[in-house]
């Protein structure tokens, strides 16, 4: 007879949703039997920072996991609080009961070990070029990016034309700091 079934909860604002974040579901999915997905942010979109809708990063990660990973992910978007003594009850309120959070954030980790909850640091995966504040320069830059995302993120960026969208947010065309042109 099995136990009972553990729940992970993941939070991320995944502007764009990337191989890396897609990494860490399915790490988290081999370690529970259902992970929560929570879109922080939710609100917030068309700017710089978070330029995506909260409908437009679920249908980003939806697209990038199998069938059978669907059936074991919750996707829940959820806005800020932007007051991070409520943070972990605000999303306790929107969120299933859950055991163990996933996360590489110092701040996620304090504030849901402070709550009681078991908190899993992840693999690091390749966060130099899976960081979507480059992917964001790269797409405004004209400069190589969809070997960074999943193939349906990138056709779906595309297809909303993401490069317009965050020239729009204001992003400027910039070369990688320190002088280096990006692969």
């Amino acid at each position: 007879m099995r136990g009972a079934q553990v729940r992970g909860l993941i939070v991320g604002r995944f502007q764009p949703f990337h191989k890396g974040h897609l990494a860490v579901v399915r790490e988290a999915l081999r370690k529970c039997d259902e992970v929560i997905v929570v879109i922080g942010s939710a609100e917030e979109s068309h700017t710089e920072k978070n330029p995506f809708t909260s409908g437009e990063r679920y249908q980003m990660l939806l697209s990038s996991i199998t069938p059978e990973e669907r059936a074991r992910v919750l996707i829940i978007p959820v806005r800020d609080v932007n007051r991070y003594s409520v943070w972990v009850n605000h999303i306790e309120s929107y969120v299933p009961p859950f055991d163990t959070v996933f996360s590489n954030s110092d701040l996620t980790k304090s504030l849901f070990k402070q709550a009681g909850y078991e908190v899993c640091r992840t693999k690091a995966y390749n966060p130099k070029e899976y960081f979507a504040t480059e992917i964001r320069r790269r797409i405004v830059s004209d400069e190589k990016w969809t070997h960074l995302v999943p193939g349906p993120v990138a056709r779906f960026l595309e297809g909303i034309d993401a490069r317009q969208r965050l020239l729009d947010a204001g992003m400027s065309p910039q070369k990688k700091k320190g002088g280096c042109v990006a692969r």
